[in-house]
């Protein structure tokens, strides 16, 4: 598989907050990969240092070190010209389909704008637009509604249509489906599942929900207080798993056996 994203001894730190206070690290020396095609899960708690990896690789945090390099090149300190040009080959999906939104645009303002920056005539940019909301599952008329007037579920199916405008090569996925209810989740899930198989786009899917991961990936990377500490396939990791801590993040995610659930409960204070 063609390696599509390579981070290499990434670390990021930011400032103190206080006066005179020292730079905190939040990424010791994160190196992962991402095949073109392949989806990579990164999981991990509440400040892991999980979203700060995603963030990176999108240029909204600068590095203290290592490298980020995308088909090759090295992006790690790119430049505004040079984030535009990428931004039609990574795209990101955030957490909340409420706020990534903007609430004053029509869809189709939402969905063609970011076309038409980029050189695309109205008229091409109005069927894109039409492709991707069927290509989501939403009717034609969205185009011509208000973000307020769809469901959290339907939110996130636009952004994610707003993330496939440009065709990208890699998505970054920040906790695209923690906003939802479990029913939506898995049919977000599903939908992203069916357009990497139609398009052949990446994912670097960060969640810390490690059912989610599993359903989606097929490698994962588990990441603890700003290190990797175990990387295998989805199979693997998720089911069994080598490092205590990722052992301790699957003995803790809930089952619907009260049996079953007494025992992991059992196991993960003894780990």
């Amino acid at each position: 598989m063609t390696t599509l994203l390579e981070v290499s001894d990434l670390r990021v730190a930011y400032p103190g907050r206080r006066f005179r206070a020292g730079s905190h690290e939040i990424l010791h020396g994160v190196s992962l990969t991402v095949g073109q095609g392949e989806t990579l899960g990164v999981v991990g708690e509440s400040g892991s240092g999980k979203t700060t990896i995603g963030r990176a690789v999108l240029g909204l945090v600068a590095p203290s070190g290592g490298t980020v390099r995308f088909r090759g090149n090295d992006i790690t300190r790119a430049g505004r010209a040079e984030r535009r040009a990428l931004a039609r080959d990574i795209q990101v999906v955030f957490q909340d389909p409420y706020s990534s939104l903007n609430p004053a645009l029509t869809i189709g303002d939402i969905l063609g704008e970011p076309l038409i920056v980029q050189g695309t005539a109205t008229g091409a940019a109005r069927l894109r637009v039409a492709e991707l909301l069927d290509q989501v599952g939403l009717p034609k008329d969205a185009s011509q509604r208000l973000p307020r007037e769809f469901s959290g579920g339907q939110r996130q199916r636009i952004a994610i249509a707003r993330a496939l405008a440009p065709a990208p090569r890699l998505i970054v996925c920040d906790e695209p489906v923690s906003a939802l209810d479990l029913t939506t989740q898995a049919r977000v899930l599903d939908l992203l599942i069916d357009i990497q198989r139609r398009t052949g786009v990446a994912y670097l899917f960060i969640s810390h929900d490690l059912a989610v991961i599993r359903h989606v990936s097929h490698r994962v990377s588990v990441i603890h207080r700003g290190d990797i500490v175990e990387t295998g396939t989805a199979g693997q990791v998720t089911t069994d798993p080598e490092h205590p801590y990722t052992q301790r993040l699957l003995l803790a995610a809930p089952v619907a056996d009260p049996a079953e659930q007494r025992r992991r409960r059992e196991a993960r204070q003894r780990l």
